[in-house]
């Protein structure tokens, strides 16, 4: 069990981090060029809980899976798989039925997604490999 929880950590960590250098300093720009007015004050517990359930994903749907076979492979594809498909969701929903949001920021965001969930889904695939 307590690999799992060092998954949940590592792999959390990893998405924090990168999730917050994107959208603090190297997407800042893009996101509020693209969204406009859409974009208002992010509701710090929905953005908590998000991280929360979306790491929880991650080791599930990932990083599991991947120590089941060693393979920390598995993990990455699997991980970019999940975040193409949980980002995808959001994004082309929204642009199905937002007026305004637009094609390039569907495409960013779903490529962003997936990166940095396979790359969540390595650490903790690492973090957990070391509690076996």
């Amino acid at each position: 069990m307590k690999k799992y929880h060092m998954a949940y950590l590592f792999g959390g960590l990893a998405f924090c981090c990168l999730d917050y250098l994107w959208l603090a300093h190297i997407a800042t720009d893009f996101y509020k060029t693209e969204m406009g007015e859409l974009m208002g004050t992010p509701d710090m517990a929905a953005v908590a809980l998000f991280y929360l359930v979306y790491i929880f994903g991650i080791v599930v749907f990932c990083i599991r899976p991947a120590m089941k076979t060693g393979n920390m492979m598995k993990a990455l594809v699997l991980g970019a798989l999940l975040g193409v498909v949980a980002y995808g969701t959001y994004d082309l929903s929204n642009l199905a039925t937002i007026k305004g949001w637009s094609r390039q920021l569907t495409i960013v965001d779903m490529l962003w997604g997936s990166f940095a969930t396979s790359i969540a889904a390595v650490a903790g695939f690492f973090g957990a490999s070391w509690f076996k």
